[in-house]
């Protein structure tokens, strides 16, 4: 039995959206398969005090060592995609959706001479045609009954049906037109089969046509003037659109079509597959590239796309595999090519792949990057997917504590340096051409992110002037380093700069270390030779010797000072890994601390103009009113009722936004 906290997933890293998520054992085997409108919650809730949860669900979470999900649109996606993974995987803890009996089908006896729609469980009849599943039985019979209007065909049983033609009569339904009643030859065999066609290929997803009939058929009827007409065509749209949304179908067409996503940095890709039949996602797929160097996303597809159809079938080879015609196999399995495949960009030599896909398929195949539409909104949903894989193949690396120790040691390998760096401090600078400069400091202790040691640094130049980034990072580094060498030495006061320094490395307040006592093992710098260069000579002015490196984020070269060439690191070396995520971390807290200092520059730009309104009085108004376009708005009476905001300076902040009022006069007299 596995502690559900040594596979648990952190809060923060499970996406809110709805999706399906899948438990599974030491083997590998899926034990639980469950949806979820908001996956944090519900996955949450798994991992609370065993005593709360259910027996069931307890022996589910302690049998499990693993969890995983895939992110969909809606809760309804969530639903099919459950149910094709419960009979996929037949997890044994899904005991309530594990058989047929869970789900009723909407099913239509083709096999018989006047076919009927009807609600069917249990085993299934190869002559008899089932969509579905339905997750509640009385949203199938809403389903069925919003058909019966459009279509017509019968749902009477076969002893009713008997009864009406040996007496000539058709049943109740017959006469309120929601049967075409087939049983009295109110309606020939012919049309009647043709209504059971059509609702057949309606189900089977291909709408697009169907509708587009029923729309010209109902503005020809108005054109006309048969307004009765044309408002029973009306009423079967509305009937139709219905049913379409409660069958979480994505194309309207019946498309059968893979649409691939595909997300990368410099090193690895996340790729994600759906398998749409029918216009129905029937099968997901995830998993991670290693990219080549300096590989496109053009180039990575190309080897995507090479890799899941190696071992693909075509339409003569399922055919066979399934002992039926051509004709008769309306979809695809999803081992087999489809005619479409949608991608995020065209692959390096996307003729080359349709030619050899064409003649896996035996017959037409494209590629195409979906533009507009249904497609392109699926293809997001797919990129978002391909997004999360890469992701949680980030974290379950960082969260592996042995890839963790031997990232660390492959450091010391590669950078020749005494011992593995436990800790590891990176330095970064963001700007915005030169304005609201902000440098941060990141810390990494024994390979994985300690955030509460986190700094951001409010660069300090002169008024009206901006520093370079090298000149930024040597700020940056002297103000860190001045303070870690006051620390150490317990000298306590100000410096030169006005930089408050601490009395020895123990604060005396809390018997803890002080926050900049800790003398990292390597200093790493977000740039190439030129940043590593001034800040180790940064560190030498402050007769500092501690390892410093800089990571160019191009090709992901290592530099190191006064090294004409750089150290190139292995694409799959953990080292580099290790790397690249300390300088993706530290690019993102210096644009989020930058992204502050300028949203909030930018609240109060406008009052500093206003003479009288110091800070104190800014952030009162801020306070009371929210945000400058209230105070924009406000009247005089409203403006004073803020701690400090007399009627003088009440109507100077009135008349500095309203100055058309300002420049008249009250007491003058208009002739």
């Amino acid at each position: 039995m596995a502690d559900p906290l040594t596979y648990r997933p952190k809060t923060s890293d499970i996406p809110v959206s709805p999706g399906v998520y899948r438990f599974s054992d030491a083997t590998g085997r899926v034990i639980y398969v469950g949806k979820a409108k908001n996956l944090r919650n519900r996955l949450t809730s798994y991992f609370q005090d065993p005593a709360n949860l259910h027996p069931r669900t307890q022996q589910m979470v302690f049998s499990a060592t693993n969890v995983q999900w895939t992110v969909v649109n809606s809760e309804v996606e969530a639903l099919t995609l459950e149910y094709n993974w419960i009979k996929e995987f037949d997890p044994r803890f899904n005991v309530m959706m594990k058989d047929d009996h869970s789900y009723p089908y909407l099913a239509v006896t083709v096999n018989e001479q006047i076919p009927r729609m009807t609600i069917m469980r249990g085993n299934r009849n190869k002559k008899v045609r089932y969509f579905g599943p339905y997750a509640q039985v009385w949203a199938l019979r809403d389903t069925a009954d919003q058909l019966q209007k459009v279509f017509q065909v019968r749902t009477c049983s076969d002893g009713v049906l008997r009864r009406a033609q040996s007496q000539g009569r058709p049943c109740l339904l017959g006469y309120i037109e929601k049967c075409s009643a087939p049983c009295t030859g109110k309606i020939s065999e012919a049309d009647y089969q043709q209504r059971v066609t059509q609702l057949c290929q309606f189900m089977a997803g291909k709408v697009g046509p169907y509708l587009a009939n029923l729309r010209s058929e109902m503005k020809a009827a108005a054109s006309e003037l048969e307004f009765e007409k044309a408002a029973r065509l009306r009423d079967n749209l509305q009937a139709l659109e219905v049913v379409l949304e409660r069958n979480a179908i994505v194309f309207n067409d019946g498309t059968d079509a893979d649409v691939f996503g595909l997300v990368s940095d410099e090193l690895e890709s996340g790729i994600y597959l759906f398998h749409v039949r029918g216009g129905r996602i029937r099968g997901v797929r995830g998993w991670v590239l290693h990219n080549q160097y300096g590989a496109s996303d053009a180039e990575n597809l190309q080897a995507v796309l090479q890799q899941a159809f190696a071992e693909a079938v075509g339409v003569k080879e399922t055919q066979k595999r399934q002992a039926v015609s051509v004709d008769d196999l309306e979809h695809l399995p999803t081992n087999a090519v489809p005619p479409e495949i949608l991608v995020p960009v065209l692959p390096t030599e996307v003729a080359v792949l349709e030619e050899w896909l064409s003649e896996k398929r035996g017959a037409k195949v494209r590629i195409k990057v979906p533009v507009r539409g249904e497609k392109k909104a699926l293809q997001e949903t797919v990129q978002k997917n391909a997004a999360e894989t890469l992701r949680q193949h980030r974290l379950r690396r960082i969260n592996d504590l042995t890839q963790r120790s031997v990232a660390l040691e492959e450091l010391a390998d590669y950078l020749e340096l005494s011992h593995a760096p436990l800790r590891i401090e990176c330095f970064d600078i963001s700007h915005l051409q030169g304005t609201h400069q902000v440098g941060s400091l990141v810390v990494f202790e024994d390979g994985a992110p300690r955030k509460k040691d986190y700094r951001s640094f409010t660069i300090q130049a002169p008024s009206g002037e901006s520093l370079d980034d090298t000149a930024a990072m040597r700020q940056v580094l002297t103000r860190r380093f001045k303070r870690l060498l006051a620390e150490e030495n317990g000298v306590a006061g100000y410096d030169e700069e006005g930089i408050k320094l601490e009395s020895g490395p123990i604060d005396e307040t809390t018997g803890r270390p002080r926050r900049f006592s800790y003398r990292p093992d390597l200093v790493v710098v977000d740039g190439g030779l030129p940043q590593v260069n001034a800040a180790a000579e940064t560190l030498t002015e402050l007769g500092i010797d501690i390892p410093v490196i800089g990571l160019a984020k191009r090709l992901e070269e290592v530099w190191i000072p006064q090294e004409e060439y750089p150290v190139i690191f292995p694409r799959t070396c953990a080292g580099l890994y290790l790397l690249q995520h300390l300088r993706d971390e530290s690019h993102r807290f210096a644009i989020t601390a930058h992204r502050k200092k300028r949203s909030k520059s930018m609240l109060i730009s406008v009052l500093d103009e206003i003479p009288g309104l110091g800070a104190a009085k800014q952030k009162a108004l801020l306070a009371k009113f929210g945000a400058v376009k209230h105070i924009k708005v406000a009247k005089v009476s409203d403006l004073q009722e803020v701690a400090g905001i007399g009627p003088l300076l009440a109507q100077a902040i009135y008349d500095y936004f309203h100055p058309a009022e300002a420049s008249v006069d009250p007491d003058e007299s208009v002739e």
